[in-house]
């Protein structure tokens, strides 16, 4: 295990993204996004993406440089189709799109479709909360096979499908924001378990036979295990209108084996975008956000496992991984030493960056 200043390790994400091809101005922005989902405490969707997006630029799937095209724009709704470009700069600015609208119309509808990997999708809740607004984000994934079994099925028939929900700090408190899959567990968690030699929690994975199985291994090996949804039924039914709202609505396309499947980690999104204002006076909304999340914590719990907010485990990382580095297993850092060098970045430039061998 390398434990990794986090300026260190931005600079580093983001030259390896310039070495795929990305102008300076997008390898920041790409990076910035990875190392602050490694700060949140989600390794799943930090630079451990890395050496996958390098491999998807060199095959034509991720298309560097893409800024997105404004398919409709219609007051408050807004299509925009992402050229396969990396999602991270393209959900972005598309956000911030759907921001600007909602403060003129009082909300705004966002369909965004055919983006590389989006990453965490509670950044963009977290932007629309900054902006003191409400977000409903819900994404599916067109373009590569289907990991997520349907309740009771074997077969895998959808992805994780990730559902984000965000509301905004009262009196400059933190936001909250609710950020998951619809999956009992995101695929890169079986990657980071993978490289660390750990086994999974019960209950999230079975193998190709459908039987439970504790080994992360099952997602990456032929044939290939399935993730289950999260609660049961419950997960399904949400990954379900992932699917409808994100991939059919969106005009994406769903998971249904007419659309083609290709090695691509495409995301499409399906956003609303409100301003409180135009629905309750602000003051009185402050007020009673805050007496709530107070009512949440002052619940009764373990000793040691007080009631969080949404959200709050992410601040409660970043803190601690600012001040402390953070901690990259020896399995993805040999992983992005090795991208480095199949994109022609020299041993010294990547010594020089931090990445060096002796693994």
């Amino acid at each position: 295990m390398r434990i990794i200043d986090h300026e260190v390790l931005r600079a580093a994400a983001a030259a390896l993204i310039e070495a795929g091809g990305s102008t300076p101005e997008e390898a920041t922005i790409v990076a910035g996004h990875l190392v602050e989902a490694n700060l949140a405490g989600h390794d799943s969707h930090g630079v451990g993406m890395i050496p996958r997006y390098l491999q998807n630029a060199a095959a034509g799937v991720l298309r560097p440089g893409r800024t997105g095209r404004v398919v409709t724009d219609a007051g408050a709704m807004i299509v925009i189709d992402g050229e396969q470009g990396y999602g991270q700069v393209i959900a972005k600015a598309a956000t911030e799109t759907a921001i600007a609208r909602a403060r003129e119309t009082g909300a705004a509808v966002l369909a965004l479709r055919n983006c590389h990997h989006m990453g965490r999708i509670g950044s963009y809740g977290e932007q629309v909360a900054a902006a003191g607004q409400v977000g409903l984000m819900f994404v599916n994934v067109t373009g590569s096979p289907s990991l997520v079994a349907p309740h009771a099925g074997f077969d895998p028939r959808f992805s994780t499908n990730p559902i984000c929900l965000s509301f905004p700090g009262a009196d400059g408190a933190p936001p909250v924001i609710f950020d998951a899959a619809t999956s009992g567990v995101a695929l890169g968690k079986c990657r980071v378990a993978m490289n660390k030699g750990e086994p999974m929690a019960e209950g999230l994975l079975i193998d190709a036979e459908g039987r439970p199985t504790t080994d992360p291994g099952v997602m990456f090996a032929e044939p290939q295990g399935a993730l289950l949804p999260m609660a049961g039924h419950k997960g399904y039914g949400l990954a379900l209108f992932c699917e409808l709202l994100a991939g059919a609505l969106a005009g994406a396309g769903t998971s249904q084996p007419g659309n083609p499947r290709s090695d691509a980690i495409l995301n499409s999104m399906f956003a609303i975008v409100i301003e409180p204002g135009r629905l309750v006076d602000t003051a009185w909304l402050a007020a009673e956000t805050r007496a709530l999340l107070d009512h949440m914590r002052s619940s009764r719990s373990a000793p040691g496992q007080p009631v969080l907010i949404p959200g709050e485990p992410e601040i409660a990382a970043r803190a601690a991984r600012r001040a402390g580095g953070i901690p990259i297993d020896d399995t993805t850092f040999g992983q992005l030493r090795a991208a480095g060098l199949a994109a022609g970045m020299s041993a010294a430039r990547l010594d020089a960056l931090g990445l060096t061998a002796g693994i």
